[in-house]
């Protein structure tokens, strides 16, 4: 956008910012802090992940197109929790580098729970989609308690004759199901 502040323009400069904060305020919900509502959990939502178990796996790398649709399942998630009012997300980027070091989240035995604990979180929430052949699925979320380590949720789809632009739709599924059952006492 932008804004002229020429005196041939007809819009004063303060009034050209004020109509761009309006419109910016119309676009960009505001939501109260999450901190500020003790029944909120604060849950680090780690990156989305690929098992590729279909005779291709070994040969046929994750490409371009399967990285956009793992991250867009983990936006969906995260965009999903957070307008349920229940969950604050929790940044997981400052700790990326370790989640790599340990071969990946479903590989690291159970690390997303000291690591959201590590981020002050509640919870930690991980995502893995299965390849079982280049139309068929399978998506798990495993939602851990920090403090524990113990398992909340461990939620499972299988996802049929579709491709990999399904996995968000797959998560939404699985999201919208997962919801009702997660209430903090």
């Amino acid at each position: 956008m932008t804004i002229s502040t020429s005196a041939n323009s007809g819009t004063r400069p303060g009034r050209a910012l004020a109509m761009g904060l309006a419109a910016a305020s119309i676009l960009l919900p505001v939501r109260p802090c999450a901190a500020a509502d003790p029944d909120v959990i604060k849950i680090a939502v780690f990156d989305f992940e690929l098992n590729d178990r279909s005779a291709g796996g070994g040969i046929i790398a994750e490409d371009a197109i399967d990285a956009e649709n793992l991250r867009k399942s983990t936006e969906e998630a995260r965009q999903r929790l957070a307008a349920s009012g229940r969950y604050g997300i929790v940044d997981t980027g400052s700790v990326s580098a370790e989640v790599v070091s340990a071969g990946g989240i479903q590989h690291c035995n159970g690390c997303d729970g000291p690591l959201a604990k590590k981020l002050g979180a509640d919870q930690s929430m991980v995502g893995v989609v299965t390849r079982l052949n280049r139309t068929e699925y399978t998506l798990q979320v495993l939602v851990r308690d920090a403090e524990t380590g113990a398992v909340v949720s461990n939620t499972f789809t299988g996802l049929r004759m579709g491709a990999n632009y399904a996995w968000p739709r797959g998560i939404k599924w699985v999201i919208d199901r997962m919801l009702p059952d997660q209430r903090k006492d």
